[in-house]
């Protein structure tokens, strides 16, 4: 109540009146006027003694009523009613077993399908005769408990009657699987005490029918105007679009300020239309294909949209994400999105900025990346506050409809269990019941910021897809859609039933739409025509930009030694771990020039450098604290109570904003959140480091989809970085390869940037460009492992300061170039192993020259490499990747038409291990054995001709 003593509208002479209100509100909140139990509905829930009953054990239920028993039978001083007490009491802990019975299992015997087909097994906890009552008890009357009834004693009847309108009708719940009291009995009160059917006025009523009539309109109209084009229509599934507008429109009340939507096909083009307000008349111009190709574009079922429409609670910005056809993917990457909103806006509870995904009921049940998703809801890396997922249940996956084909589980929702996230399943056919669930759940997410789903049970009037015959595959099931009406049908001779509209009005309603939609005018009443431009990025710095234009990542050699010696002492009385701290020490002596640098410092410095600059640092993966291979230790862990030091956040008190963390095992749902937050974040750096290169395999849907053709597709720029682990080491297939020869077969049209360093130098260089430069393309890094403490493998504190990276190195060994006969070009740690047999046999005329980006190809840069060495006669490409691997395929037409351009008449032999199943072999021997084969063959003097 002192909530409401707050407000200002309700204060002084109101007070007596809204008090009174609130009174009948607790007892029944259908016997308030709407706007007011909307009002209440919001306010926080203080939890009495009274709804602690639930969880009170029936042992001490059954002392409180052996102590009632004893009172009667002394009022009423008998001995004769001495057994019909016991037999009171032992019905009254009866009637507490049937009220959680029906809490735990009523949603299994609630009337969720449409068509009323889904078979449904026998629940006998919830017969009377399960708990030994029968209608012969209903005129007795039982304390209720905890039973939101409005009062604190009814008769079995009245107490029946509840629990079957409340669940057991449209909505059927499951929330008893949550631990927490307090939610559970919020979801009870709000449930329970309006039998789960608000009584909604007039307004709201017609305001349904006319969202229906929408969904239904748009989905006739392109019916009639494209037969048999695929749209995945919303057919069966109308009532979607009412509870989008209303989750919209309450989220808004809120004060919510953004809203990112993830779905899959069936019903896009409706969301488009009738919820984000896309022109109609857009639409139809893409069906009928009159629209300018500037790239590959995508099919009209994946496309995004963003606007802005007006609510309660001021203006809000909607971005639907571009999705492709790999359905539940765009889950995570619409979370990574909206943590990034978040985080611009400061928002670390997530009030400001709601996701809301909208899943297919076969996907959701059968898509692993969905469990992911829900195990990150709750993580510090990636949580967003509570996700609001709606499964759009057609009760068939494409052509799978049996359950026990389509899943292992009662409901295609049980996974979302895992989290304990409410399930609130209704019968879409019936829109008020939908627009309960919708606010119920909205509230739900308001009031605990947790994920909460629901279960929209309705079906698909058409195939797949508009070009099927559903009928093949599921004949009883099309045979009752054919003589089913739609929603709107059902739902407007229901309001004709009850006085709410006429036949007459209904039909004006239905053609005034039709002529809306005929004219391809917006047909989003509240879409904002001049949109706030502030509840968006402006991406407008970072396009326009070639990947050729380079950036100043040099600095100034005091500030860097400075910061470097600053970032690597340790808090005074924080004992770290023994070789951690040689580690920092060591590190100091980097910074001062007195020993090489190597790869921990090089990297280090250049997220130190680049925060110090304003630039925002994001790392996740699984080991990305200390690193896998136990070089980065960017967080120093206290050896006597666990506590944590992140130097890398206490480098200025203005710097920008650095975060880390080791992320759950997952790579697909990881890759796509950190992808969606990159699309959202374009200053600064994401990077997300695999644990093991090979370990992107997991993720290659995203890596597909999204990271290497999310440019061309749908034009979204992406400045993610990817580090991946890669070098044969002896390590085996697992851990050799991170499959470099699939990112270069999906580079074209300057798509990404796939590098190769091998030098502290060039990885300082490299992060910094990737921050500094516009261009915003995906960096794809082979990373190293052995070269992470290589004694070769070093720079110069100068080098970091004054350099810049090189897309190419030249031989570094000073040899005379007038000499060099055979040119060896390579990537990555083959380098020092050629080196190293080079100088042991004391070659001379033999250059190695490494290419450090693969792609973007650098031509001229390598051009002028070979320009140095007038007298080659031979030139050869080494790898240790198997010759169906690494760059071979992907690069060699680059490399001979860099060597035609320099000598014609020099033709490039590869050199290296030969085609494999495997990425590596599994044995040590056997990997040496082929090392020192193909280091031989190199340095031959004659190179062994490979065809």
């Amino acid at each position: 109540m002192e909530q409401l003593w707050r407000s200002s509208h309700i204060a002084g002479g109101n007070a007596t009146y809204v008090e009174d209100l609130y009174e009948n509100y607790l007892k029944d909140p259908n016997g308030v006027p709407e706007q007011w139990r909307d009002y209440f509905d919001k306010l926080p829930r203080v939890t009495t003694d009274l709804v602690q009953t639930e969880d009170i054990p029936h042992s001490v239920i059954r002392e409180r009523f052996a102590q009632i028993s004893k009172m009667r039978i002394r009022t009423e001083a008998t001995v004769s009613h001495d057994s019909q007490a016991t037999e009171y009491e032992r019905k009254q802990v009866r009637v507490v077993q049937l009220i959680s019975a029906y809490r735990q299992r009523g949603h299994q015997k609630a009337n969720l399908d449409p068509l009323g087909i889904a078979e449904r097994e026998h629940v006998r906890d919830l017969e009377l005769s399960f708990h030994e009552l029968s209608e012969a008890d209903f005129d007795t009357v039982f304390q209720t408990g905890s039973l939101h009834i409005g009062k604190a004693d009814a008769t079995l009847g009245e107490i029946h009657d509840t629990l079957e309108r409340t669940y057991c009708q449209s909505v059927g719940a499951e929330f008893m699987h949550i631990v927490n009291t307090e939610e559970r009995h919020w979801i009870m009160n709000r449930m329970e005490s309006v039998r789960s059917a608000p009584d909604y006025g007039k307004d709201i009523r017609i305001q349904l029918l006319r969202r229906l009539i929408k969904a239904e309109g748009l989905e006739k109209s392109l019916g009639s105007k494209y037969p048999g084009t695929k749209r995945f229509g919303l057919e069966g599934g109308e009532s979607l679009i009412p509870m989008l507008a209303e989750m919209v429109q309450r989220l808004g009340s809120y004060g919510v300020q953004e809203i990112v939507i993830g779905m899959a096909h069936r019903g896009r083009l409706n969301v488009l239309v009738n919820i984000l307000g896309k022109n109609p008349s857009e639409l139809f111009d893409e069906f009928e294909g009159k629209v300018a190709y500037t790239t590959s574009g995508d099919v009209k079922y994946h496309q995004g949209f963003s606007s802005n429409v007006m609510t309660p609670g001021g203006e809000i910005h909607l971005a639907l994400s571009f999705n492709p056809s790999h359905l539940e993917i765009v889950s995570p990457v619409v979370e990574g999105s909206v943590r990034a909103r978040q985080e611009r806006r400061d928002d670390h509870t997530g009030a400001l900025v709601t996701p809301i995904v909208i899943h297919g009921d076969a996907a959701f049940a059968g898509q692993g990346v969905v469990m992911e998703t829900f195990q990150m809801s709750q993580t510090r890396a990636y949580k967003t506050g509570g996700t609001v997922h709606i499964v759009l249940n057609n009760q068939v996956g494409f052509t799978t409809s049996k359950r026990e084909d389509a899943r292992s589980t009662e409901y295609c929702t049980d996974v979302a269990k895992m989290v304990q996230a409410p399930i609130f399943h209704v019968n879409a056919d019936d829109p008020e019941a939908v627009l309960f669930v919708t606010q119920l759940a909205v509230d739900y997410r308001t009031e605990f910021k947790k994920d909460v789903v629901i279960d929209l049970v309705c079906y698909r009037r058409r195939g797949h897809n508009e070009a099927d015959e559903p009928s093949v595959t599921q004949p009883a099931m099309y045979k009752a859609i054919r003589s089913h009406k739609t929603t709107r049908d059902l739902y407007a001779a229901r309001l004709v039933a009850d006085g709410v509209v006429t036949e007459k009005e209904d039909t004006f309603l239905v053609e005034r739409y039709r002529e809306s939609l005929d004219r391809g005018e917006p047909l989003v009443s509240s879409l904002v025509s001049e949109p706030n431009k502030t509840l968006f990025v402006d991406w407008s710095p970072y396009l326009g930009h070639h990947w050729t234009d380079e950036a100043d990542t040099a600095i100034d050699l005091h500030k860097l030694q400075t910061l470097a010696h600053d970032i690597n002492v340790a808090p005074e009385s924080f004992p770290l771990q023994r070789q951690v701290s040689k580690i920092l020490e060591d590190r100091r002596k980097m910074a001062a020039g007195a020993t090489p640098v190597n790869w921990g410092f090089a990297e280090t410095m250049a997220y130190a450098t680049l925060l110090e600059a304003g630039y925002p640092v994001r790392i996740t993966g699984q080991d990305v604290g200390r690193g896998t291979f136990s070089h980065r230790h960017a967080v120093l862990h206290n050896q006597k109570d666990e506590s944590i030091h992140i130097p890398l956040q206490h480098i200025a008190p203005d710097q920008a904003p650095f975060v880390i963390y080791d992320s759950l095992l997952s790579e697909e749902a990881v890759l796509a959140f950190e992808y969606g937050y990159s699309t959202t974040m374009p200053k600064g750096l994401v990077i997300w480091e695999a644990q093991f290169g090979d370990f992107a395999n997991g993720a290659q849907v995203v890596i597909d989809q999204f990271i290497t053709s999310g440019e061309h597709k749908w034009q979204r720029l992406c400045g993610l970085t990817m580090l991946l682990p890669h070098g044969y080491e002896g390590q085996g297939p697992e851990h050799s390869s991170a499959r470099l020869e699939r990112f270069l077969q999906l580079s074209a049209e300057h798509n990404i940037q796939v590098c190769v360093p091998t030098t502290p130098a060039q990885v300082f260089h490299m992060l910094r460009r990737q921050a500094i430069r516009p261009l915003r393309k995906p960096l794809i890094v082979m990373s190293p492992k052995s070269l992470l403490r290589h004694k070769e493998a070093i720079s110069t504190v100068e080098e970091l300061a004054g350099g810049c990276f090189h897309t190419v190195l030249d031989d570094p060994d000073g040899l005379d170039k007038s000499k060099v006969k055979r040119v060896i070009m390579c990537s990555g740690k083959v380098f020092y192993d050629l080196r190293a047999a080079r100088q042991e046999r004391e070659i001379e005329d033999i250059a190695i020259i490494r290419i450090e980006q693969l792609y973007p190809f650098p031509e001229d840069d390598l051009l002028a490499v070979f320009n140095g060495y007038p007298n080659i006669r031979e030139a050869v490409w080494c790898q240790e990747e198997p010759m169906n691997q690494g760059a071979w395929y992907s690069s060699q037409h680059h490399m001979r038409r860099v060597l035609f351009n320099h000598k014609k008449d020099v033709y490039l032999q590869y050199v290296g291990r030969d085609a494999s199943a495997a990425p590596a072999a599994g044995y040590m021997a056997l990997h040496m054995q082929q090392l020192e084969t193909f280091i031989n063959n190199a340095l031959a003097p004659e190179v062994p001709w490979v065809s």
